[in-house]
């Protein structure tokens, strides 16, 4: 049986707030990060696409060094959204056509097909996107990062701003991405009820330290360690 390709690894990386990280990415799959507020699940996200570096370890994407990529062509490859949509002023196509047009990409025909992923009509093309509501615009945000068609998302809560109807479209929307369109998610949810629907693995960190990690169920319905049981039944 071959093996799965292994898109991201960190080997024993710290910063000021994370210490002794080490975790694999595999293609196809999802990952959800659990923990309380400061546990360094954010921290974590920004060290993949270099908003920030580690004073120590290694973070390979692809088997090169994350710091052998030119900056903006890593974060085409790694995209993130982020809690809040951070639409910039203008149309949706104007936010679409942003990332593409930097690296002569663009296509048209790209703006139809990158809001039917989620499930936006081709008409919002020309909305100005202060007119649309908060869940449309979360809906846009991830349509903006999906064309620069990246390997991997990285998705720090992106739902918990919006309505129960946006935040099922997200999750069903999540689901069909992988492996179709983009090969790997990291995502950060305070919501342990999606973490268990979406993820395939889940990490558990507390203190800027990964506590526990593995297959999702398992680690729901048999955690090791008596932090993460307390965690759960919080």
């Amino acid at each position: 049986m071959e093996e799965t390709e292994t898109i991201i690894q960190m080997e024993d990386v710290h910063t000021p707030i994370l210490k002794n990280i080490s975790l694999q990415v595999k293609k196809g799959e999802i990952i959800t990060l659990i923990g309380g507020s400061g546990a360094g699940k954010s921290s974590l996200l920004m060290l993949l696409n270099r908003l920030v570096d580690p004073d120590k370890g290694t973070i390979h994407f692809r088997g090169r060094d994350v710091r052998d990529y030119e900056i903006p062509k890593l974060r085409k490859s790694i995209g993130m959204v982020l809690q809040s949509s951070s639409l910039f002023e203008g149309t949706v196509a104007d936010n679409l056509a942003f990332g593409p047009k930097l690296f002569q990409e663009w296509e048209e025909n790209m703006g139809e097909e990158l809001l039917a992923h989620v499930q936006l009509p081709a008409s919002y093309l020309h909305r100005e996107v202060e007119t649309l509501s908060g869940g449309e615009q979360q809906r846009v945000a991830f349509a903006r990062t999906l064309a620069n068609r990246p390997d991997v998302l990285l998705l720090d809560e992106v739902t918990s701003a919006v309505d129960l109807k946006n935040v099922d479209l997200i999750e069903a929307f999540l689901l069909e991405i992988v492996p179709k369109n983009v090969k790997a998610i990291m995502m950060v949810t305070h919501d342990v009820k999606q973490a268990r629907r979406l993820g395939d693995r889940t990490i558990f960190m507390e203190n800027g330290k990964i506590v526990e990690m593995g297959p999702t169920e398992k680690l729901f319905t048999n955690p090791q360690t008596e932090r993460l049981q307390y965690f759960l039944k919080e």
